[in-house]
């Protein structure tokens, strides 16, 4: 059958790659570099596995600027256009979202539309009164940054916002073209679907909090992280995963979807979930104050990246260090090899990796890297395990 994808960042590239193994699939992005790269099997993202399946796997997938050649015949049209969450305006930016619903609306076709997308809860409700419209549902994705087709190879399990025949047959999609055989696939009403994905993520970043309060009560009180990480994780129901200090949660998804989440708590007692958007930056500002200790005149951002092996840096947590260090005039050099431009936020980006090490009185670095252990005596990292 022909599936198009909308949208082609880490989700919907990842699904694109993934369903074009058995199905027509058709990517439709607004950026033509992004469109070209992918007909010529040149991954526009950073994941081995897309890397892998555009050099090996013959996979009927194409990439296109026109709506109409996306989405004209294709029984399935999967939502994966960014979202971001407006500080300011205190919602959820989904128009991205709503033109894609309105450009399939106007073409009138026999599809169903499948948002991939992170939105608000009630959102599918909201848009089925909005257009007068039924052929929708939600269906979360948990994809981590650099590993998206793998983790839709492997899935955690498949979760559709619909009791439906279509909603059995994406699920079926989704599992068909996967490599785990004891997938559990859950189906439910895409408002509780939507829940599922915001919760999920805020339930990440508290563990990401957890650890990281942890870590600065033992910086503080110059004690062994690692010791009492270790010796709180051999506890099987806590368990040895996600617990290594950074400086903060940051990336595509938990920085929004926490805040997303708190702004559908209004009215709604909480205390936990406004407690885990605080804690983010009063991280940040712990980091700070740690760096600025150290007394230094220049400091160097050693990449900023939020994870190892990846090109992303939107939203990464050490954005928000060098927001507040800038704040006490320090002259900031970023070490970003990515990065094509000479200043980045109105700081200095040297690509010598030697003379950023030589410059720089104290080098920042959320993630170790065996190219800066060298100078080890300049650097500050809450890295503990030297893993994502």
């Amino acid at each position: 059958m022909k599936i198009a994808v909308a949208g082609t960042g880490y989700v919907g590239l990842s699904l694109a790659t993934l369903l074009s193994q058995n199905n027509e699939v058709v990517a439709l992005d607004v950026i033509e570099e992004k469109v070209k790269m992918i007909n010529n099997r040149i991954s526009p993202i950073k994941d081995e596995k897309i890397e892998e399946f555009f050099k090996n796997k013959n996979l009927n997938l194409r990439a296109t600027l026109d709506y109409k050649d996306a989405f004209l015949n294709a029984k399935f049209v999967i939502i994966s256009t960014p979202t971001n969450y407006d500080d300011e305006l205190d919602y959820f930016d989904t128009s991205s979202v709503e033109d894609i619903i309105e450009k399939v609306i106007s073409l009138d076709i026999d599809t169903t539309m499948v948002v991939k997308s992170t939105i608000p809860v009630g959102f599918i409700e909201q848009m089925k009164r909005k257009y007068k419209i039924d052929n929708i549902m939600f269906s979360p994705e948990f994809l981590r940054e650099g590993k998206a087709l793998y983790d839709n190879l492997y899935p955690s399990r498949i979760i559709v916002g619909e009791k439906s025949e279509r909603a059995i047959k994406f699920a079926n999609l989704l599992k068909e073209a996967c490599l785990k055989d004891d997938v559990v696939i859950k189906y439910m009403d895409s408002t509780e679907a939507e829940a599922v994905k915001l919760f999920a993520n805020t339930y990440l970043a508290l563990r990401v909090s957890y650890f990281n309060e942890l870590d600065t009560y033992a910086e503080l009180k110059g004690l062994n992280t690692k010791d009492i990480i270790e010796g709180v994780c051999l506890d099987p129901r806590i368990g040895d995963h996600y617990n290594n200090p950074s400086f903060g949660y940051g990336g595509y998804c938990l920085p929004k979807d926490t805040k997303q989440l708190l702004a559908n708590y209004k009215n709604v007692p909480n205390n936990m979930i406004e407690a885990i958007v605080k804690s983010n930056d009063t991280r940040k500002d712990h980091i700070t104050n740690m760096i600025l200790k150290r007394n230094p005149k220049v400091v160097g951002i050693y990449r900023l990246t939020m994870k190892t092996d990846s090109d992303n840096f939107r939203a990464s947590a050490i954005q928000g260090i060098i927001e507040r260090l800038k704040k006490h005039h320090i002259t900031i050099l970023i070490y970003e090899p990515t990065l094509k431009e000479s200043t980045f936020h109105d700081c200095i980006v040297i690509n010598d990796l030697d003379k950023f090490k030589n410059q720089s009185d104290v080098i920042v670095s959320n993630r170790m890297d065996d190219s800066i252990k060298d100078i080890s005596d300049k650097i500050y990292t809450r890295d503990i395990f030297t893993r994502d």
